[in-house]
């Protein structure tokens, strides 16, 4: 049976196309969660994280990995900051959907703040999981579509996993 998580770590195109490529995943979608209004759009989301949610096959890959592998392709250590791109629409986030899903997020985050490979602290925040809203069709396979288009996203790390 195949399992969602939903991630946030700045501008959704960069995060899409890197966790797209992990053994396992079965389907990636670009979009919103974590604010105030339905149905929002890119001019209108207050206090919605741009989003990925990532279907993936636990057979294959499991929560931990695909966390393991947040973690390495954007910086936890910046608030509300990916690259270029500033405000809580692009803050680090974990929305979980189980207490089970939260509790390997905190363990993550504590993995990654004893790696010491980052100079600060990480501030990625644990939200529970209320609804995802997908976004426009011209956001979704962006960087696919769009091979010379804007990420602030990259392999930073190895696997915090395999220290």
């Amino acid at each position: 049976m195949l399992k969602k998580a939903v991630i946030a770590g700045g501008c959704f195109w960069g995060l899409e196309d890197l966790i797209r490529t992990l053994p396992g995943i079965v389907d990636t979608e670009a979009g919103y969660t974590g604010g105030e209004n339905d149905n929002p759009t890119y001019e209108h989301h207050p206090g919605h994280a741009e989003a990925v949610e990532i279907e993936y096959d636990p057979e294959q890959i499991d929560y931990q990995h695909i966390l393991d592998f947040f973690f390495q392709i954007h910086n936890p250590t910046t608030l509300n900051q990916q690259g270029n791109d500033h405000g809580t629409s692009y803050r680090s986030a974990i929305f979980y959907s189980t207490d089970e899903e939260k509790q390997i997020a905190e363990e993550m985050i504590e993995i990654v703040n004893e790696s010491g490979r980052w100079s600060d602290q990480v501030v990625t925040t644990l939200e529970p999981l209320t609804r995802f809203w997908p976004a426009e069709d011209y956001h979704q396979d962006y960087l696919e579509k769009n091979p010379g288009g804007y990420t602030c996203h990259a392999v930073y790390f190895d696997s915090y996993l395999d220290e």
